[in-house]
């Protein structure tokens, strides 16, 4: 059987840290940035953990 190819979008969109969790960016901030409010754009600055559920769903599209 071949082997399994990695997920494009998905390896560009997803971290993964040397301790095996994944992390993902947050939504909300490529446009239409003056209809949001300083403190919601900063919030969502940064990487956040992927939910569990989630989590299993990028093993399998990342090929780990």
């Amino acid at each position: 059987m071949p082997k399994m190819k990695t997920h494009s979008g998905a390896k560009k969109r997803i971290k993964v840290t040397g301790s095996g969790k994944y992390l993902r960016g947050q939504s909300g901030r490529g446009h239409l940035r003056l209809a949001k409010g300083k403190s919601t754009f900063r919030r969502r600055s940064g990487e956040v953990e992927l939910a569990p559920g989630d989590a299993k769903v990028a093993n399998k599209l990342l090929g780990r």
